[in-house]
């Protein structure tokens, strides 16, 4: 099974950018729709943003407008660009298959001082 490795978290300034990669293991083809969720401290996971492998895109409220997901098909690989960047912004990221299958990847920090 085409596992998904995320990379690309740090600290950022509140109004700072960061772009998240997801990396596919394998055909990222195979699989037709993956999503970014995140989860802050003391709260439940939530669901950032999706994409189907036809491109078709959808976002939560809270980030509409800031943030955009885009899939590298020849890449193998899911972005999550994100500017505009709010302290509630700081979570840990995740991608996965949407809608997750129960299997999630070690996440990527994400820290945005105010």
């Amino acid at each position: 099974q085409v596992q998904l490795v995320e990379s690309g978290g740090g600290l950022v300034q509140a109004g700072g950018s960061l772009r998240l990669s997801c990396q596919a293991s394998g055909n990222i083809n195979l699989i037709v729709a993956i999503a970014w969720y995140r989860q802050a401290p003391g709260k439940q996971r939530e669901l950032v943003a999706t994409i189907t492998r036809g491109g078709s895109t959808t976002y939560a409220d809270s980030v509409k407008g800031r943030f955009a997901i885009s899939r590298d098909n020849f890449e193998d690989a899911v972005y999550l660009q994100m500017n505009s960047l709010k302290p509630e912004d700081t979570a840990v990221y995740y991608c996965s298959r949407y809608p997750n299958q129960g299997s999630w990847g070690q996440g990527t920090q994400v820290t945005i001082a105010s």
